[in-house]
């Protein structure tokens, strides 16, 4: 089993490789798979992740099967292991997987086509945080010394648990921010003023109530009021400072509608270059070379 599951043991030169072909690929490099059938296996509400990949596929020349999980065997009881099998079985040339459950490819050992991870429980997101690190370069044109802060619901959030063990390794300053009780300790904790002051990259995390255990102890406006991403705020970040966000976006919580699409917003760019990464990982995972 090749593809991408995370980006653990992925070396620094392998994930710089990749944001220069994604890079390549958004200049006008064309490479093309006409011969490969791939699938996409969603087992959680995505539209960013899930139809980038597909929009990647559909731009590498890739024939694409985006299995319903509604309507699958899954609902008859069927194991992931065997679902995926069957798929593999059928002449899939690789999967894209999103699942609940923490590092669900452990069951897939045996599988032998490319797994490439759409997002595991809290664990691992790996092209999300590579369509990040895209952004910030596109930006910056470095990584070195480059100060970001994560703010929000860390605790929950694969976003912020990979991007954090590889911005380190970029030598990148990582800090996180925001409620106390979201912090799990996977980064020094900063002030949220501190944080707008002194960041060239403020990355926002959503709320994400549905995987809430117990509800916060501050109310949405509340929440807003308190570290939310106010255009008050935003005057107080660096003057080269970008804004980033994983999406979805809740307008009015943790950024103010009129900060979505403001001058430091990155976020539209996110979106585009998730198409370009996941276009260069599947290149590469496919050709066996991650």
């Amino acid at each position: 089993m090749n593809g991408l599951l995370t980006l653990t043991d992925l070396t620094t030169e392998k994930m710089l490789d990749l944001i220069d072909l994604a890079l390549e690929m958004k200049k006008g490099l064309k490479i093309s798979y006409p011969d490969k059938k791939m699938a996409t296996l969603f087992f959680e509400n995505s539209t960013r992740t899930h139809y980038s990949f597909i929009s990647a596929m559909h731009q590498l020349d890739i024939k694409v099967v985006d299995v319903n999980t509604a309507c699958s065997s899954i609902q008859k009881g069927e194991t992931l292991y065997d679902t995926v099998r069957t798929l593999e079985a059928l002449g899939m040339d690789g999967v894209v997987i999103r699942h609940p459950q923490d590092q669900y490819f452990k069951a897939l050992e045996k599988i032998k086509i490319p797994i490439f991870n759409g997002g595991d429980g809290k664990s691992h997101h790996p092209t999300q945080s590579l369509l990040d690190l895209m952004t910030i370069y596109e930006e910056f044109g470095h990584f070195e010394g480059l100060r970001c802060c994560i703010i929000g619901d860390i605790a929950h959030s694969r976003v912020a648990h990979t991007n954090i063990e590889v911005m380190k390794r970029l030598n990148m300053e990582v800090f996180i921010s925001g409620p106390k009780e979201f912090d799990d300790g996977c980064a020094p904790f900063i002030p949220f003023e501190e944080a707008l002051l002194t960041s060239d990259v403020v990355m926002l995390l959503r709320i994400q109530f549905e995987r809430h255990e117990k509800k916060m102890n501050l109310s949405k406006e509340e929440y807003h009021q308190a570290f939310g991403l106010t255009e008050q705020n935003v005057s107080k970040m660096k003057d080269n400072a970008i804004i980033l966000h994983p999406a979805p976006v809740n307008r009015g919580i943790e950024i103010a509608d009129a900060v979505v699409e403001c001058a430091k917003s990155r976020i539209y760019r996110q979106m585009e270059n998730g198409v370009w990464i996941r276009m260069a990982v599947l290149s590469r995972g496919l050709e066996g070379k991650l």
